[in-house]
């Protein structure tokens, strides 16, 4: 299944949005290599990009968050550093001499709860976002 920036996930926010194909993209790549079999080889590169992005991204979220007063800003700060630990904590996992089926799939689904949280919390924080001009 390919994942796709619609309607029904876009926050209306156009750094967010565009950052959200960003990721869907990586995904898409990852999901595209591990139907030809070639998953193992392109986890190193997909994983390196979650890393850079979620720091990079969860950033300009909580900066806009702060900006605009949001008042979830609290819970969802606190999603992002519980996400950001077991994303590293499920890398760090992955062995040296390559990753396994088991940790593709691990990553797979940490990923999936990433799209679940684009498509109720950060579909909140653009319509807040709306309402507060930013």
């Amino acid at each position: 299944m390919k994942y796709e920036l619609t309607k029904a996930l876009e926050t209306g926010n156009a750094v967010i949005d565009r950052e959200h194909g960003e990721l869907f993209q990586a995904v898409n790549r990852l999901m595209d290599a591990c139907g030809k079999g070639q998953g193992r080889t392109a986890l190193e590169p997909s994983v390196k990009f979650l890393l850079d992005y979620v720091d990079r991204h969860f950033s300009h979220e909580e900066q806009l968050q702060q900006k605009s007063g949001y008042p979830g800003m609290a819970a969802h700060k606190a999603f992002h550093a519980g996400y950001t630990k077991t994303l590293r904590e499920i890398v760090s996992q992955i062995p040296a001499a390559g990753p396994t089926v088991a940790d593709v799939g691990r990553l797979n689904g940490h990923i999936a709860v990433l799209i679940g949280h684009i498509r109720t919390e950060d579909k909140k924080l653009g319509g807040f976002l709306k309402q507060s001009s930013l």
